[in-house]
Formats: C-alpha cells, structure tokens, sequence
C-alpha cells in the first residue's frame, strides 16, 4: 500500500502520491485556510479512486487513460450509483474495469484483447462508458 507520511492508504489516488504530496491548501493572512475541511474531504470522498492493485494493473497491462476516459469512467460510475448498482463491470472502449460503486474505486482494470475466459464474477451491474 502506498503511504504519505507514514500513513498507509488503503487506496491510490488517481494522480499517484506524489499528487497529494504536492497539494497544499492555501492559508490567508488571517491564518484560517480558505477550503474548508468538509469541503476537502467531500471532494475527496466523492472522486473515483485506484486501489493499489488497480493501480498495479494498470502499469503492467500499460492501460492508457485519457482525462476524456476519466471523465467517461467517473460518469459510468454515477450512472451505476444512481442505479443502485454495488459491485460495477465498466466498458470503456478496448478497456473493462471493476468498480466498487458504493466506494467510488477502481478494484481491477484490464484490455479486452488480453481476456482469457470473458467470465466476469462478483459484480450485480455493467455499464457501458459512452
């Protein structure tokens, strides 16, 4: 698991750790930050996620994604939410990737091409990305 400050995640954020490093709320002369806890913590909650196999899965298949494929996957995920889905096989284009809905995180990503018996299990819903 990757770990920030000696804080194991158990997820990986989409722009890696060293996003989050870099990420510094500003603070005004008044020493109070300008964005709020709850409003950090809300955007964080509700953004898509990679867990750290996700994440692995990713770099060995060399998986590409595009900002346009991330904003198709975080919509497919909205659309299963809304929908009551849980446990979500998402197609994007060449790519399939299991999402857990309810956690807003990519669980496994892969290419059809790379498919070996096309049975996908544990998953109450299928979206396809448009």
């Amino acid at each position: 698991m990757p770990d920030i400050n000696g804080v194991s995640l158990p997820f990986m954020p989409v722009g890696g750790v060293e996003q989050l490093r870099r990420q510094t709320t500003p603070v005004p002369s008044s020493g109070k930050p300008e964005v709020s806890f709850k409003d950090i913590f809300e955007k964080e909650v509700s953004s898509l996620k990679f867990s750290a196999h996700a994440q692995s899965r990713i770099n060995s298949r060399e998986i590409s994604m595009t900002n346009d494929d991330m904003k198709k996957l975080e919509s497919a995920v909205e659309q299963a939410e809304q929908k009551g889905a849980k446990e979500s096989l998402i197609m994007l284009d060449d790519k399939a990737f299991i999402v857990s809905v309810r956690n807003k995180t990519v669980i496994t990503a892969m290419q059809l091409s790379s498919l070996r018996d096309n049975v996908f299990t544990n998953i109450d819903s299928a979206v396809f990305a448009r």
